[in-house]
């Protein structure tokens, strides 16, 4: 249970500095570039492109009425081969304005009449993401009061409060007063954990809806959600009772506090705002329903299809979800995609006047992947550093390691195919795979340090045989 502090309150997360300050658009373009360059290397037309996207949302918003509605998102499309970072410059983006952010992929939709997913559901999806953060944030707001209601019940359940009347049955003042100093003991010693393992008995709520999904054809995910709100609300809870352990029960008992706590329209009246003024929508892989202009049917034709589906959620409509209408007309849509048996000339004019801002990203080289590798604040070396220091082993790579395994990486790419820097994930799998297999087992080994001659040992066989490459690296 999260411990409380603070004169009552309970101790919950700072919010991160930055992410406050673009929300509030204190972040200036170069100040949003400065936050991407701490994970993402390189790549500075993209970051630029899309820290001038995100400011102008802010700017926007600082407009009068009478224009602002006319002002609409300049929207991106990135031209680059996988893993240089298209995805994850959106991603950060996202993060880093606090914005509900969906990443979907073209592939995935189909054109209208076509059995499988329609271009509104990244709309509904959207939403969805837009009420997950608006609850999030009621419910920490909501948190010291949730755990004390969740302790409350608790208590009710350890010693049941006495009640005063005018009957004999009922409690006299002192009776009264040594129960609430009684519960004052007991809820301390349930803050310090000390009554974690004691077991107790409570109703604990059930569903009685299975979960369903429909198949069939456009829309219809959506219409399954719906059936299981309807049969939600019209069948009533059903309490059964439960044995559990009190460090169990409190986070159950939280949960339903924080829920009946939250004003259920007030979220989803900030969220469909939210989703309409800040929603970021990522459509990946858009160079893979690119038409080549061919004539006859067939494929073509239905790429073609869903891009002019596509056309009028990107230009700007209305789409139904099950929290009400949406407008489109101001969220942010970012594309990207590889473009390697396409161009971004093979998508329909109406669908390429949309994405008016256009940066190309630039293959890695073997100096990024060394950059990549130790620079940001998430860099790999430091993710399998920080695994094994939970098995009390230091993991240390000097700099020929890191400079061998960034030749590998760019030489790999070269020779058998080009997947950016995720080629870097496949090569430290594979590194230190006898590593993460034996350090359990080898306690005394407290630290282990790679060098450029380990790495060429366990990994240069493989990279001079071009069919063991294409499989294992």
């Amino acid at each position: 249970m999260e411990k409380i502090e603070n004169n009552g309150k309970a101790e919950s997360k700072g919010k991160d500095i930055s992410l406050v300050a673009a929300i509030n658009g204190q972040l200036t373009p170069r100040q949003i570039v400065s936050e991407l360059d701490k994970f993402i290397i390189g790549q500075d037309a993209a970051k630029k492109a899309v820290a001038i996207a995100l400011r102008n949302r802010w700017r926007r918003q600082q407009v009068g009425n009478e224009l602002r509605d006319e002002i609409m998102p300049n929207n991106i499309v990135m031209i680059g081969p996988t893993g240089v970072g298209k995805t994850e410059i959106a991603r950060r983006l996202a993060k880093l304005a606090g914005a509900p952010f969906v990443k979907v992929e073209a592939t995935k939709f189909t054109e209208v009449g076509y059995v499988g997913r329609d271009v509104e559901s990244m709309i509904r999806d959207l939403v969805e993401r837009a009420v997950g953060i608006v609850k999030f944030e009621q419910t920490e707001e909501k948190k010291y009061d949730a755990i004390t209601n969740a302790e409350n019940r608790i208590l009710d359940i350890l010693i049941p409060p006495v009640k005063k009347g005018p009957s004999f049955d009922t409690a006299s003042d002192d009776d009264m007063a040594q129960n609430s100093t009684t519960r004052e003991k007991f809820r301390k010693m349930l803050r310090n954990g000390v009554l974690d393992e004691r077991e107790i008995e409570m109703d604990v709520t059930v569903d009685q809806i299975p979960s369903m999904q429909v198949f069939g054809p456009v829309g219809m995910d959506e219409m399954g959600m719906n059936i299981q709100d309807l049969f939600g609300s019209i069948l009533p809870k059903k309490n059964k009772k439960r044995k559990l352990k009190v460090s169990d029960a409190i986070i159950l008992l939280e949960k339903e506090e924080a829920e009946k706590l939250i004003d259920m329209d007030a979220v989803v009246k900030e969220a469909l705002h939210r989703a309409e003024n800040s929603g970021i929508v990522f459509i990946d892989e858009i160079d893979k329903i690119a038409s080549k202009r061919s004539s006859g049917s067939g494929p073509e034709v239905s790429r073609e299809g869903v891009q002019r589906d596509l056309l009028p959620i990107v230009e700007g409509s209305t789409v139904n979800t099950k929290y009400g209408m949406v407008k489109t007309d101001h969220v942010l849509f970012i594309a990207s995609g590889a473009f390697h048996e396409s161009k971004p000339s093979d998508l329909i004019p109406e669908l390429q006047g949309r994405f008016p801002i256009r940066v190309e990203l630039d293959s890695l080289t073997e100096e990024d992947f060394v950059k990549i590798l130790t620079i940001p604040e998430n860099a790999l070396i430091k993710q399998y550093q920080a695994l094994l220091q939970s098995d009390n082993v230091d993991l240390d790579f000097d700099d020929t390691a890191i400079a061998e395994i960034a030749s590998i990486a760019a030489q790999v790419n070269d020779e058998v195919t080009n997947i950016g820097a995720r080629r870097l994930h496949t090569i430290m799998t594979t590194l230190l795979e006898e590593i993460l297999f034996n350090t359990p087992d080898n306690i005394e080994e407290d630290k282990i340090k790679i060098d450029g001659e380990m790495v060429k040992a366990r990994l240069r066989n493989i990279v001079d045989n071009n069919d063991l490459s294409k499989f294992i690296l």
